[in-house]
């Protein structure tokens, strides 16, 4: 027993250092964030919400990483299998600076972003703001992600030297890999440009690929349209700089709107215009600038007229449009049911021979 006592004392020994220095990077984080949650409760600011939301746990295991970094010394292994720890724990550290650096910057926007609300009617601004910053983070995160899995992999010499042999012989695997990559690459480019020159914002109305819907989500690769009827419209990223589209609140939210209407040659077109007055007047979906009925074209049956309107953003338009059909039908069938459209025919009696 004593031998058996003598020969797991090393062992027993390196698990409690490794055991109390985990325990007191844990206490040391309960400690931390008690105080930064007292804290918090005395502020009312963005940037304590969203430090205590986003750092908590990448913290958590930072602390426990520093701490066995501490008693690492005090660790009696063998030097091969202390070889193999410090390379993990190297490895693990800088994962976890870099998961920490990564919320940080989560931090950094919840803060930039809290100065502007998306969801008001004029938001041409917040929506700008909103699409850049979070493509730059995304940007950012993945520079680090790479960054990151490069340092861990040169802290291992048996994937540092075979990350070289693949290099010096990968004549054919190279232009494979270029070529399968280069449609990632124009859409990561494309991300970046989008960000800069700004030809969508989130929350952009859009009509692509005859589907009208909303901007949802832009990543660097991809990009998520809500369409009217809650479907998700998915595109690549580069569509948006290379194919044409509608975006309706490209430097504002405000749009025209049309209705057509196709009456009889007999209707009193002033009439039809004063009840468009009346109409638009008494909508709260009108935002008082533009009203205007005009005959826009003739057959040899109808006459087109267009009514025009203006409302603060598309959806208000959508709803005032239909609006403003379904009154000037009642309206034209009320009072002037000879005008609607209609076909003429003359008949003629033959005379019995």
């Amino acid at each position: 027993m004593e031998e058996f006592f003598q020969n797991w004392k090393p062992v027993i020994y390196n698990i409690g250092i490794i055991a109390g220095a985990v325990i007191t990077g844990i206490i040391v984080h309960f400690i931390i964030f008690r105080i930064l949650g007292r804290l918090h409760r005395k502020t009312s600011t963005v940037f304590d919400d969203s430090l205590i939301k986003h750092i908590r746990r990448p913290s958590k295991y930072l602390l426990i990483l520093l701490a066995l970094n501490i008693v690492i010394p005090f660790v009696e292994l063998p030097p091969s299998l202390n070889l193999i720890f410090n390379d993990v724990f190297r490895s693990l550290f800088i994962i976890s600076v870099s998961w920490l650096i990564i919320r940080f910057l989560l931090v950094g926007e919840d803060v930039m972003l809290s100065h502007y609300d998306i969801k008001t009617k004029d938001n041409l601004r917040a929506r700008r703001l909103y699409t850049q910053t979070q493509t730059i983070r995304k940007i950012i995160t993945v520079v680090i992600i790479i960054v990151t899995v490069a340092l861990v992999l040169m802290g291992f010499d048996k994937f540092r030297q075979l990350g070289t042999g693949i290099l010096a012989s990968a004549g054919i695997a190279s232009i494979i890999i270029g070529l399968s990559t280069q449609k990632m690459l124009s859409n990561f480019i494309a991300g970046i440009q989008i960000a800069f020159t700004q030809p969508i914002r989130l929350d952009d109305v859009v009509i692509v690929e005859n589907e009208w819907g909303w901007i949802e989500e832009i990543s660097l690769t991809y990009v998520v349209v809500r369409i009217w009827d809650l479907r998700r419209l998915i595109l690549p990223i580069s569509y948006f700089i290379e194919k044409p589209f509608q975006n309706w609140t490209r430097t504002s939210a405000d749009l025209l709107g049309t209705v057509f209407l196709y009456t009889d040659y007999t209707i009193p077109v002033q009439e039809l215009r004063a009840e468009l007055q009346r109409i638009l007047e008494s909508s709260d979906k009108w935002d008082g600038k533009v009203c205007g009925l005009q005959v826009t074209n003739t057959t040899e049956r109808t006459m087109e007229l267009r009514a025009l309107m203006s409302t603060a953003d598309s959806s208000l338009g959508w709803d005032l449009r239909c609006e403003v059909r379904e009154k000037l039908i009642d309206f034209i069938r009320e009072k002037y049911p000879g005008a609607l459209p209609k076909t003429r025919a003359e008949l003629h009696k033959i005379d019995d021979i």
